[in-house]
């Protein structure tokens, strides 16, 4: 059976700014199915931003799941993040869905998994997906050698990973939390 490819996501949050970006590539196998898929979203009244890796369908699930918890908890992101992840872990239909996410208000930065984990990146940078790794490293370097706002880091990162991963292109889309 092929295997969906969804994206790769990179969060870069310096200066008191924190930017999200997506590739737009959903590839089946080795066929591009879609170039530009969204892939983040603006929950709680747009204050906070919300990006996935993995089933649409799991992640539309996710988002809706994780807006509730938002509205429950006051839109407290650390809050909702910890009770999500624990119902993604322990609720029986949730166990099975496949996505990661990436959350941020203006103060925090966090990684969601079905497994429990709600990580606060040590340096401010996040990225998962297919081309994650790759974000990753070129987010480092670009923020530890370069001026560059975060907005820019995360284009920039998600650039350099789409030239080396198969399944990221460069049609980037970049939001940045308010």
């Amino acid at each position: 059976m092929e295997h969906f490819h969804h994206t790769t996501i990179c969060a870069v949050r310096r200066e008191g700014v924190t930017a999200l970006a997506c590739d737009g590539q959903v590839t089946l196998g080795s066929t591009v199915l879609k170039h530009g898929a969204s892939k983040l979203r603006r929950l709680a009244g747009g204050r906070v931003l919300a990006g996935f890796a993995g089933s649409v369908a799991d992640a539309l699930a996710l988002f809706t799941r994780f807006e509730a918890k938002l509205e429950e908890f006051g839109t407290n992101l650390e809050r909702a993040a910890v009770e999500l992840a624990r119902d993604w872990r322990t609720d029986r239909a949730l166990r099975h869905l496949e996505a990661l996410m990436i959350v941020a208000d203006r103060d925090k930065l966090l990684l969601l998994s079905g497994s429990g984990e709600v990580i606060v990146p040590d340096d401010g940078i996040l990225a998962v997906g297919s081309g994650g790794p790759l974000a990753l490293a070129a987010a480092r370097a670009l923020v530890q050698f370069t001026t560059l706002p975060a907005p820019e880091v995360a284009r920039e990162a998600l650039r350099i990973a789409a030239g080396i991963d198969l399944y990221t292109n460069d049609r980037i889309t970049v939001e940045v939390v308010p």
